[in-house]
């Protein structure tokens, strides 16, 4: 219980974050990534505000453990493998044509109408269909 209590606090948190930002408004979003355009900084500064802390908290926590128990997760591996360049360039292609990720995508189903629902749907049917992506990428990595 202890658990599901500060998983429900931080996606709380996380979602008014991404409301009070504007990170909810595919427009701000589409904005950022024009940059021959009309372009809005203003994701770069949820970022940095979301990079900055989250250094210090990676700090903070070295040799202590989670309030929930278990362990935290390992360092990611630092060299980028096909996998993660592959997912990265889906990711950024779904992002860049919808301005939505997954969490701004969960937080619009409740005013984004017929159309959150359907990048929802759109975004749950990739991510259902990424298995098969990674096990021919890991195929394919096992005869080369």
């Amino acid at each position: 219980m202890k658990r599901f209590g500060i998983a429900f606090v931080s996606g709380a948190l996380f979602g008014a974050g991404l409301l009070i930002s504007g990170m909810t408004d595919t427009q701000k979003v589409q904005g950022f990534l024009d940059i021959t355009g009309s372009w809005d900084p203003t994701l770069a500064f949820v970022m940095v505000g979301a990079i900055l802390p989250m250094m210090l908290a990676w700090r903070l926590t070295r040799g202590r453990r989670p309030l929930a128990g278990g362990q935290w997760p390992a360092h990611p591996k630092s060299a980028p493998d096909r996998r993660l360049i592959v997912g990265s360039t889906m990711f950024g292609v779904g992002w860049g044509l919808a301005g939505l990720c997954p969490g701004p995508a969960i937080a619009s189903v409740g005013f984004g109408g017929t159309e959150g629902l359907l990048f929802l749907a759109a975004m749950a049917i990739g991510m259902i269909g990424s298995g098969r992506v990674l096990q021919w990428l890991d195929q394919d990595t096992a005869t080369a």
